[in-house]
């Protein structure tokens, strides 16, 4: 049952089956001014995280309804007969079922870190049904965009003040450098989050629990992506795209984020000061403020 007082949002669990026969589950969140809204369909990254972490989005659920797909495989969510299915390309084709499902003609779409690759392949196939899109310090991946080291360690660098800089910056060399495990990623956490506070200590330290690493192994696996056609496509794309960066986030570099903007027709880029990966964590009304001034 939703727990909520009477001006927080009010979350509730809905399944519906997909293409395959596979159950999915996605979690409706709305604050009361927001229950008749139009709905934000939400894609998680991870990859392959259950949605969960989004929470409101930093408010956001007070001015749409959001609808936050749990990916197959995890949170509520049935694990499919196929693991091949958990691909990044193979999953457009729930999103699509989502959409049926909720009866909608067009959907404005928001996809978050490794989720916007799902979000950018949906809309090159299915471009019709897209109204908004907000990507939220996506992943370029599907793209072919590359982020070298270098420029991961440059950005990391500005925040050479922090108390936890040394040892963070050290595990951040190890992994750009191809030697990192789960103790380095561990370490170099802090760099992940605009603000290095409980909020941000404690969705670093639920992460694994919420994720399904067999299927994160198999989201971008061969053949998940064509970048030249997904090029293309994007081009072709004439909705309107927000490229929400964190001006400080060292998994989407600022000169990145505006490289990747450039490939849409119709595309702004905020950038948010002082923020890391998850923007809507380090600052709840700027993120909410740029949010939904785009969606409208």
């Amino acid at each position: 049952m939703p727990v909520s007082s009477p001006t927080s949002p009010v979350t509730s669990l809905r399944r519906f089956t997909s293409y395959d026969g596979t159950e999915l589950a996605y979690r409706v969140t709305a604050g009361p001014a927001a229950g008749a809204a139009p709905a934000l369909i939400c894609l998680p990254g991870g990859p392959m995280r259950d949605s969960e972490y989004f929470g409101d989005l930093g408010g956001l659920a007070e001015h749409r309804r959001l609808i936050k797909l749990d990916l197959r495989g995890t949170g509520g969510s049935a694990v499919p007969a196929d693991p091949a299915t958990y691909r990044c390309d193979r999953l457009v084709d729930d999103v699509e079922a989502l959409r049926v499902h909720l009866g909608l003609d067009r959907m404005d779409v928001l996809a978050h870190s490794a989720g916007a690759n799902l979000g950018a392949l949906y809309a090159a196939r299915h471009p019709q049904r897209v109204g908004r899109l907000a990507l939220i310090t996506p992943s370029v991946m599907a793209a072919g965009i590359e982020i070298s080291g270098e420029l991961r360690l440059e950005t990391a660098r500005v925040r050479a003040a922090e108390p936890w800089f040394a040892e963070a910056f050290a595990a951040l060399e190890r992994i750009v450098a191809g030697e990192g495990g789960p103790a380095e990623w561990k370490a170099a956490a802090p760099f992940f989050h605009g603000r290095w506070d409980e909020a941000a200590q404690r969705l670093a330290a639920e992460g694994d629990a919420h994720k399904n690493q067999e299927a994160g192994a198999v989201f971008g696996s061969e053949g998940a992506w064509d970048p030249a056609a997904l090029r293309a496509a994007l081009a072709r794309f004439e909705s309107p795209v927000l490229v929400l960066a964190g001006d400080v986030d060292v998994q989407g570099p600022v000169s990145v984020m505006a490289q990747y903007a450039g490939l849409f027709p119709n595309a702004a880029l905020v950038v948010q000061p002082a923020a890391g990966h998850f923007p809507w964590l380090d600052d709840r009304a700027a993120f909410t403020a740029a949010t939904a001034s785009f969606l409208g």
